[in-house]
C-alpha cells in the first residue's frame, strides 16, 4: 500500500563549501535526507572530501 499525502522526509544534496570557495575544478557532494519537520534550516554535516582529502564541511543547497 503507497503512502498517501506529501511526506515530511525530503532529499537533499550537501556541498563541500571549502571545494567551492578555493576555485578548484570539481565539486564534492552527498545526497541525503531529512526530516522537513524537525529541521527546518539548512543542514550542515562534516563529510569526507576526496578531492582535497579531509573532512570538510557539506551545506544543504537548494
Amino acid at each position: 500500500m503507497a503512502k498517501k499525502g506529501k511526506g515530511n522526509r525530503i532529499q537533499v544534496i550537501l556541498e563541500c563549501t571549502e571545494h567551492k570557495a578555493s576555485g578548484q575544478p570539481g565539486t564534492s557532494r552527498y545526497v541525503t535526507q531529512k526530516n522537513r519537520k524537525n529541521t527546518p534550516d539548512r543542514l550542515e554535516l562534516m563529510k569526507y572530501n576526496a578531492i582535497l582529502r579531509k573532512k570538510t564541511l557539506h551545506r544543504e543547497i537548494k
